[in-house]
């Protein structure tokens, strides 16, 4: 089943994040995000934000007191668990949108493949 959609949703497609393995390095004993997840945010930063979403929307989006996110993962294989991409991805569209997490109220994971197109599709709406 898919999440509703809201006549004030944004939906894109972004590449798959790093797999969980390459998210994090261990720097000084301590636990921090890789050099490949920190690249992943700020390619996701730049894809968001070189498109024009109508500006109602996003004024919509960024004001909900929550909000809705569904997240189409295509994997080119079936090795990858589905919750690995949750958090980067939804750290990185949020950072992007300037929208605290807090505020994903539903949240909606899907999984399937696709070997020749992998991609993470990607809906944003108001909850």
């Amino acid at each position: 089943m898919r999440a509703k959609r809201h006549s004030h949703h944004i939906a894109f497609v972004l590449p798959l994040p790093p797999s969980i393995n390459h998210q994090y390095a261990t720097v000084c004993g301590r636990r921090v995000l890789s050099a490949a997840a920190r690249r992943y945010k700020r390619d996701v930063a730049a894809l968001l934000l070189g498109h024009r979403y109508p500006a109602r929307t996003l004024h919509i989006l960024t004001h909900a007191p929550r909000l809705s996110l569904s997240l189409s993962f295509f994997f080119a294989n079936n090795r990858r668990d589905l919750d690995g991409g949750l958090k980067i991805a939804q750290d990185a569209i949020c950072e992007a949108f300037g929208i605290n997490d807090i505020r994903i109220g539903e949240l909606h994971l899907y999984k399937a493949l696709d070997r020749n197109r992998p991609r993470l599709e990607v809906i944003l709406a108001p909850s």
